[in-house]
């Protein structure tokens, strides 16, 4: 899946240290058996006590934290997760990976809601602090796609993305911006420029190139093929909203 392809694309970034390029010369087998050694020998309290700086294992305790935060694991959710793993991994991968956050939804159910929201928080929080602005956003726009696959979209799941980019250093608005991308009603496509109806023709024009310029393909050209064509594809929708609004209000 695309959306998986701007996340794995995102590791080599966070493990060079800024350094971008592909994933070559990068065992991400490796990374597997670490990690998971580790979390096999924690203290069966605390996954944060494992690799805590990695990106993959912060990843994954995000996904965890917003596949369950409807208090429901769903069969379309996991598989989204196996089919980023197996993308990124292969088949060694995705069998470590399932296990890894298997583990990480045991250790939730052990931890009070403060202590894991906490850890939330803390998560967002690194990640910022090793990301730029346009990696947080593909972060967020894979746990978007992660949100919606199962079709319904609860006020809990939205608030929860919200309270995320928050703790990432973003606006919420980006939330339902993400999440309305792809739709097909006039009302989702205010919804993708981050304007309301009642907005004036010179106020969409305006919105629409702020996010043509901020999601531009060319914000992430160094990140190969399949980054680029993921981004291409999300700039294509927000287009598609504009041109949406565009045709209801008679303007060109």
């Amino acid at each position: 899946m695309a959306n998986g392809k701007w996340v794995g694309a995102l590791f080599g970034f966070v493990f060079g240290h800024g350094v971008l390029g592909a994933l070559s010369g990068f065992c991400i087998g490796s990374l597997f058996d670490t990690l998971f050694s580790s979390l096999s020998h924690s203290d069966g309290n605390r996954p944060e006590t494992v690799s805590h700086d990695s990106f993959l294992l912060s990843l994954m305790i995000l996904a965890a934290h917003v596949i369950q935060v409807d208090g429901r694991i769903m069969h379309s959710e996991m598989e989204f997760v196996r089919r980023f793993l197996r993308s990124n991994f292969g088949e060694a991968g995705l069998k470590d990976g399932e296990q890894m956050i298997l583990r990480i939804f045991k250790q939730r159910k052990l931890m009070g809601n403060e202590e894991w929201n906490d850890k939330i928080v803390r998560t967002c929080r690194r990640l910022s602090s090793a990301m730029n602005e346009e990696y947080r956003l593909q972060l967020l726009a894979f746990l978007c796609e992660l949100v919606k696959v199962d079709g319904n979209v609860t006020k809990v799941e939205t608030d929860t993305m919200k309270q995320l980019a928050a703790a990432m250093g973003l606006s919420a608005s980006v939330i339902d911006q993400f999440l309305h991308l792809g739709g097909n009603s006039l009302e989702e496509a205010y919804k993708v420029l981050g304007i309301t109806p009642d907005a004036s023709d010179d106020e969409v024009r305006k919105a629409y190139r702020k996010m043509a310029l901020q999601h531009h393909p060319d914000r992430v050209a160094t990140l190969g093929d399949d980054v680029q064509k993921a981004a291409q594809k999300k700039f294509q929708e927000i287009a598609e909203a504009k041109d949406r609004i565009f045709r209801a209000r008679g303007i060109g």
